[in-house]
């Protein structure tokens, strides 16, 4: 079976506070993305996970996301199987982008489709919650506000589709490096942005901003570009997502003539078509 896995935009992210367990509550408005990983997996008798992919800066040992996914189904189940997963990364890593939270969760429903086990998207976003806090939201994979450590989630309405332009340097920003870094008495001094009547914030601009000085320099001069509506980082970084007033054209070219040939880009789309709902093919 051939699966895709879509990227996720933050377009508004609050830090409410520690929680005693070492986690944040949040309220963040999480949005599907036209950018998808792609995998190959395949069931077969026997035991055992082998997770392939063509990176080769991706860990595919146990404690990938995917291949804890594979265990979690297991235990839930009941059922054995060995499972080979060819994974094809067109999401990067460390980028704020919930790529590997979405290849667990779109390899959960595979699981469940092969196996016609029928869980149902409520006990698939339960057994998602176990592997990770982003990961439930992936089940669905509709605009949702989700609260909590990211597992409680509540559909929202009236999201506007939009063209995006992805922008990210050369490095990754580790997650739990940027929540333990948040001040909650400290806040980003930013310009108010909008999109469809949402106020456009993320909280952890201001520790990851302070560290890694290109990424408030490209926030800024994305903003200064005529195509651009408004900028943000998604989630906890190092990705800069554009909202464009139309089609990117030529602005993709001029960011990395300013920032330098390294800087991956891509145009794509907030948006949820019906076919990619479930992240199947």
């Amino acid at each position: 079976m051939t699966i895709q896995a879509p990227a996720k935009v933050n377009l508004v992210l609050r830090i409410l506070g520690r929680r005693a367990d070492g986690y944040h509550d949040i309220e963040t408005l999480m949005v599907p993305v036209k950018l998808y990983d792609e995998m190959d997996i395949e069931v077969s008798e026997g035991s055992g996970t082998v997770l392939e992919c063509d990176e080769a800066d991706i860990p595919t040992g146990p404690d990938n996301l995917v291949c804890r996914a594979v265990e979690v189904f297991q235990k839930h189940t009941g059922l054995r199987f060995h499972t080979r997963i060819a994974l094809k990364k067109h999401i990067p890593s460390g980028a704020g982008l919930g790529g590997g939270s979405s290849d667990a969760a779109a390899v959960l429903k595979a699981l469940d489709q092969l196996h016609e086990t029928r869980l149902g998207s409520k006990t698939l976003e339960a057994l998602a919650g176990m592997i990770g806090s982003d990961i439930p939201f992936f089940i669905r994979c509709r605009p949702a506000v989700c609260r909590g450590r990211g597992e409680v989630m509540q559909g929202a309405d009236g999201i506007l589709p939009a063209r995006i332009l992805l922008v990210k340097p050369p490095f990754p920003v580790s997650t739990g490096w940027a929540y333990q870094a948040w001040d909650p008495d400290r806040r980003a001094s930013s310009v108010r942005q909008t999109h469809g009547g949402i106020e456009l914030v993320n909280d952890l601009e201001d520790p990851v901003f302070e560290k890694f000085l290109l990424l408030p320099a490209v926030k800024s001069w994305l903003l200064e570009q005529e195509e651009v509506a408004a900028a943000m980082m998604s989630g906890s970084g190092s990705t800069m997502f554009a909202i464009l007033r139309g089609d990117a054209g030529p602005l993709a070219h001029r960011a990395k003539t300013r920032f330098g040939p390294r800087l991956w880009t891509a145009e794509t789309e907030i948006g949820w078509p019906a076919k990619h709902a479930e992240g199947l093919k």
